[in-house]
């Protein structure tokens, strides 16, 4: 990446524009994490993120892919935050995975050189400029998906004269999944079309299974494990037309079998595409994740938590935190209060959540609750700016740096 594009977000000046900022700062983000701030001083609603949970998860990851034989290109719409990309990448990933042109940008800006889009290019526009970044630099890589001779004929169209052939992955899907060719017979027509197109090369086969499954059951499992066997045996029946085929699978809850499936295949990079792990989370993730069913050696942290103040007592049993759907994830479990017995957050509103707890419960107007959250892909997607603590579970943690994020 580049380096120098990442020390600039140092110098950006910061203040009423980002919500994480308390009132009265005038500086830059350098400024703000060298002055090293108690979390007191900061207002709420707010979210952070702890550094040591998020050095343990990249390192956990990082051993765990090396150990397991695959290659890790970490999905970077996760975060969308360069600063965590060059952290991954330093512990070794591969690429970054992105999910759209505009993503694809922000890693252009910041010098990411292996981009996997997780997903067909259908834009024009968005196709010619690929080309035009290949064409600048001969050292990006950038590889994308198609499931249809359709999306093939129109990226050909639009990638005539470039300099340089896209890699495009075949995609498999499934029925009742997401996107993907529904049959092997299917890929095989998209795999020819691609040799067929003068501007593309056939890179590689891509599936994604979270689709197919929503648990860690039996039945979840094993229809993941017979998604992933029919990669394996269409990989052996697509001419590649690189020396070494990507074959992708992988998001943050099955990785762990698509290496036990997948791993190992001949001539082929097996790449997953975990994002979430290097927040994790303590919800959806926590009970889903192949380190829970003892793919790591040790399991992964969460790294965000909410905070909100009691601003109403309007009855004995509820408490009323100026925190709500514009500050923290709801789509994967609601938020749960940390330390008070009997609390439950059991609603959120645009801008409060809806605190039951026992009516004797010693919680003050003012009083501020450390809330654990669920699903880290729409947690960070409300926050430009987010502290980074020394130590979540400390009587008052120092903020160390901030995460600039770009959703």
């Amino acid at each position: 990446m580049d380096l120098d594009a990442l020390a600039a977000l140092g110098d950006e000046p910061i203040g009423w524009r980002f919500k994480a900022i308390p009132a009265g700062f005038s500086g830059t983000a350098s400024e703000f994490a060298a002055a090293r701030h108690p979390l007191s001083e900061l207002g709420t609603p707010l979210l952070t993120l702890d550094a040591r949970a998020l050095d343990h998860n990249i390192a956990a990851m990082a051993s765990w892919t090396a150990d397991s034989g695959v290659l890790l290109a970490p999905h970077g719409k996760t975060t969308m935050a360069p600063q965590l990309w060059q952290r991954q990448l330093r512990a070794g990933a591969w690429g970054i995975t992105l999910a759209n042109a505009p993503q694809v940008r922000v890693a252009r800006a910041f010098g990411v050189r292996r981009v996997l889009l997780a997903n067909a290019l259908a834009e024009a526009q968005a196709l010619r400029w690929i080309a035009g970044e290949l064409a600048a630099d001969p050292e990006f890589e950038f590889l994308c998906w198609a499931d249809s001779p359709d999306t093939v004929a129109l990226m050909d169209s639009a990638l005539r004269g470039c300099e340089r052939p896209v890699h495009v992955l075949a995609e498999l899907g499934a029925p009742g999944g997401r996107t993907g060719a529904r049959s092997g017979a299917e890929v095989k027509a998209v795999a020819e079309a691609i040799r067929r197109a003068p501007t593309l090369r056939l890179a590689g086969l891509a599936g994604y299974e979270g689709a197919l499954a929503h648990d860690s059951s039996p039945a979840a499992l094993s229809t993941v494990e017979r998604y992933l066997e029919s990669m394996a045996e269409l990989h052996g029946a697509l001419d590649y037309e690189t020396e070494r085929p990507v074959v992708t699978a992988g998001g943050s809850a099955y990785f762990d079998q698509v290496a036990a499936v997948l791993g190992g295949l001949p001539g082929a990079d097996v790449v997953i595409r975990a994002g979430a792990y290097v927040i994790h989370d303590d919800g959806f993730y926590r009970g889903i994740s192949p380190f829970v069913r003892g793919a790591g050696r040790d399991p992964l942290r969460s790294a965000m938590h909410g905070w909100g103040r009691v601003v109403s007592r309007p009855e004995p049993g509820l408490a009323l935190l100026d925190v709500g759907k514009r500050d923290l994830p709801f789509d994967e479990g609601l938020p749960v209060p940390h330390g008070l017995p009997g609390a439950e957050v059991t609603a959120l509103n645009d801008q409060h959540a809806f605190l039951r707890l026992p009516a004797d419960a010693p919680l003050a107007i003012g009083d501020v609750v450390r809330l654990g959250l669920s699903h880290p892909c729409t947690a960070l997607d409300k926050w430009q700016l987010i502290p980074v603590i020394d130590d979540v579970d400390a009587a008052d943690p120092v903020v160390t740096g901030l995460i600039r994020t770009f959703f």
